[in-house]
């Protein structure tokens, strides 16, 4: 039996697109290996928003926006994908718990709600027996989130750490081969790793904002609860045998508080061993030892594909909320 699922997609910049394209692209194979039909029946920007039929059309095509939970209603849409900027609006929170109401599943790469509604978001999802999936604001395409989530049910988690955010390993690196802090951030940018403006990366905050939507999912902590301290990146070296990290780490036994610092990693521990822009995260799993995982691009297309995997495991998995 075919499981039809209508997408109402929010958000058309680099990641949305991404995610149209694929669902549009490989909509064919989907069906054939997991029995699910995912079509993308409507795009919405800030005003507008857009029918689809074969392809996205030209913004210049799209109408203004109606109430989104006419669009879902009419739509028949069973997933609400959000794609949107973390602009400090109320406005992704807001279409996240509307879509919950609505019976529709919320798949979102979108930080900023999760920050500060989380345990409304984890409410509403139990209510409506819909499930809210965030793989693409935890790790793009590295499943950080799932191990979260579910990988590790029933390991004794004791505490989480890892390197977040590719810019600072990047940076790091550059510094140690004796490169200048400025230059180091410019050839980031010049690269596509570094934002334009890199202030976050750079002061650990969005390591930290990862790290507390991470604690969420594995502890049921709320993110707006945690406390955060903070070490930015500065010039240094490591010792010989060790490389400068930015590690962001929270403890079980320690509970509401992240902490970001840029402290030495052995070169054959999975920390140490990143280059470049990579990315990993250890669950330290008491006597079960630890789990590492790392690797999965950051970018556009990376983050689509997270959101396409949590897609197609809301419609076909029973469960309800963020955990």
């Amino acid at each position: 039996m075919m499981l039809d699922v209508p997408i109402v997609l929010a958000g058309y910049g680099p990641v949305g697109r991404e995610y149209a394209e694929l669902v549009h692209r490989e909509r064919a194979q989907w069906r054939d290996r997991y029995g699910v039909d995912l079509r993308v029946v409507a795009v919405r920007g800030r005003d507008t928003q857009a029918e689809v039929g074969a392809a996205v059309p030209p913004r210049v095509q799209w109408t203004a926006a109606e109430p989104l939970t006419d669009l879902l209603a009419r739509t028949g849409a069973r997933v609400l994908a959000q794609a949107v900027p973390s602009d400090g609006s109320d406005r992704p929170a807001r279409d996240a718990l509307a879509a919950l109401g609505h019976g529709a599943h919320v798949v979102t790469a979108t930080k900023s709600h999760l920050l500060t509604h989380w345990r409304q978001l984890d409410e509403a999802a139990r209510r409506a027996g819909r499930s809210v999936r965030i793989s693409g604001a935890t790790g793009a395409a590295m499943p950080a989130g799932d191990l979260a989530r579910s990988v590790l049910r029933g390991f004794d988690v004791d505490a989480v750490h890892g390197c977040l955010n590719g810019t600072a390993t990047f940076v790091l690196d550059q510094l140690a081969e004796g490169v200048a802090l400025e230059a180091a951030v410019a050839e980031a940018q010049r690269r596509g790793i570094a934002e334009a403006d890199p202030a976050a990366d750079l002061s650990g905050a969005d390591a930290a904002t990862k790290l507390r939507l991470v604690t969420g999912l594995l502890w049921g902590w709320d993110p707006a609860d945690v406390r955060v301290e903070l070490e930015p990146v500065r010039a240094a070296r490591a010792d010989p045998g060790h490389r400068l990290r930015q590690v962001a780490g929270a403890r079980r036994d320690d509970p509401g508080v992240v902490r970001v610092e840029v402290r030495p990693e052995p070169v054959g521990s999975p920390l140490g061993a990143l280059t470049g822009p990579e990315k990993a995260v250890r669950y330290d799993c008491g006597d079960a030892g630890s789990v590492t995982v790392s690797g999965g691009r950051s970018s556009p297309r990376g983050a689509a594909r997270a959101m396409v995997k949590d897609t197609i495991g809301a419609v076909l998995e029973a469960t309800a909320g963020l955990r």
